[in-house]
């Protein structure tokens, strides 16, 4: 077979399946998965925002609040340029810039180094293991949250806080893909040393505003 029949038969295969048709979830009880670091049911927001920080942190990763703080561990980092999702312009743009920060609304693979940083808004947060949920609809540019050794996720009042991964799970919908980030990104070789910011930010950051 030559190069060009293997090639054609390679697209007549892709072509008949180009809209398959989704694997169904797998069956499961909800009630079977239980984990003591479980917040309270009838926790309310601002206590689940609190066992959220808690957990983020012992993963080390990082929560601020107001765009003072976060302008300033920026200028601290020398991170002076990096992408902004073109939906968070208005509370952010103009603060960071006064600083003396560069920003873009879109990242060019040519120069990907050039991003120091990359800020992007969270779809949720997890109490329970201090996760942040990134999706397709809350996270359009999945290399400014991925690329950039710093990882800024925005929580404000459109962010949805899951008590429980399970909450998180049952809420996943139709996205074609979601992330959970639990603190930096972490890989460990056969002799147990750990080492952050491999294969994605080194930094994982939350700014509530």
């Amino acid at each position: 077979m030559d190069q060009q029949c293997f090639l054609d038969n390679i697209r007549a295969a892709v072509a008949r399946n180009a809209k398959p048709s989704p694997t169904p979830l797998p069956e499961w009880d909800p009630a079977m998965v239980t984990s003591q670091l479980a917040p309270d049911t009838d926790s309310d927001s601002a206590s689940l925002w609190e066992t959220f920080c808690q957990r983020f942190r012992a993963v080390n990763g990082q929560t601020i609040e107001g765009i003072g703080p976060l302008i300033a561990l920026l200028l601290n980092a020398d991170a002076k340029h990096g992408y902004l999702a073109p939906e968070l312009n208005g509370p952010l743009a103009g603060p960071l810039q006064n600083a003396g920060i560069t920003l873009e609304s879109a990242i060019d693979t040519t120069r990907i180094d050039d991003y120091a940083f990359g800020i992007t808004r969270a779809a949720g947060i997890i109490a329970e293991t201090g996760s942040v949920v990134i999706n397709e609809s809350s996270t359009p540019s999945r290399l400014g949250a991925l690329a950039p050794w710093i990882h800024v996720t925005l929580i404000d009042a459109n962010t949805k806080v899951f008590a429980t991964l399970v909450d998180a799970i049952k809420d996943l919908g139709d996205e074609p893909y979601v992330v959970f980030a639990t603190g930096p990104s972490k890989t460990a070789d056969v002799e147990g040393i750990l080492i952050e910011g491999v294969h994605g930010p080194g930094m994982q950051i939350c700014l509530r505003l």
